[in-house]
């Protein structure tokens, strides 16, 4: 997007995100924030941003309540003002995920990894059978396709053999995780532990972690002071000092 403002003979982007950026004249730094109204905060999905971005982005509704955007944009007389709410991705229609990750497929000509395989036990024993690894994530209860008399949750998944794990819900707990292709936004790099709220979802509570650098630059080695549920290869993992974006990575295993 930034290229394409250049070629317009435009300086900076505007994003409708709920999040702020700050230049910190001490580290020399943009630094990348929460947006004011924490439950439509958006930055947990910028971790990937650098710092030639941050410098010609513009979050202009990230100081403001959702609240205050929409009398504001009723004071301007805009009829999206009265819009609902949106609760998932946008260009994902009605929240099916499974006939988006299916159609991204087809329109590429491409096969899913994997079409079938069995629901186990993290003991090997077979519950049953699914028709893709795709149509499952960790934590996921419903929809399983199987009963035991008591309820199984999705602990795992091994898109390589078409696995599905399935256990207790006390079995998602997991204290540890590692991240590769890390980003460092706020700060340059850290070549020591330091403390960190981390995020893994949108809408997980930061929780208190250790962030260990790894030989890798570009992976990190997290130990949370508590147990946290569903930590889920593929997604991210955001390190917050307060309403800071100090970096993120993607979770590549938990345990």
């Amino acid at each position: 997007m930034l290229l394409l403002a250049r070629s317009l003979g435009a300086t900076e982007i505007a994003t409708g995100h709920y999040a702020r950026v700050r230049y910190d004249a001490l580290s020399g730094r943009y630094c990348l924030l929460k947006g004011v109204d924490e439950a439509k905060d958006q930055s947990y999905f910028l971790f990937t941003l650098n710092q030639q971005q941050l410098a010609h982005t513009l979050f202009p509704v990230g100081e403001y309540t959702k609240d205050q955007v929409r009398q504001m944009a009723r004071e301007f007389g805009l009829p999206v003002s009265q819009k609902p709410e949106s609760q998932e991705i946008c260009f994902v229609p009605n929240g099916d995920y499974v006939a988006f990750i299916e159609a991204y497929y087809r329109e590429r000509g491409r096969a899913l990894p994997v079409a079938a395989g069995p629901i186990v036990t993290r003991q090997g024993e077979v519950l049953g059978q699914h028709a893709g690894v795709h149509r499952f994530t960790v934590g996921q209860r419903r929809g399983l396709g199987v009963a035991v008399g008591e309820p199984l949750y999705v602990v795992a998944t091994d898109p390589e053999s078409g696995k599905v794990i399935v256990g207790r819900e006390e079995e998602l707990l997991g204290r540890e995780l590692w991240a590769s292709g890390v980003n460092w936004v706020s700060i340059a790099s850290i070549d020591r532990p330091i403390r960190a709220q981390v995020r893994i979802r949108h809408k997980h509570e930061p929780a208190p972690a250790t962030v260990e650098p790894a030989e890798d630059p570009t992976r990190v080695h997290v130990v949370f002071d508590e147990p946290q549920r569903a930590i889920t290869p593929g997604q991210a993992a955001v390190f917050y000092d307060g309403d800071v974006v100090l970096g993120g990575g993607w979770i590549e295993r938990a345990s």
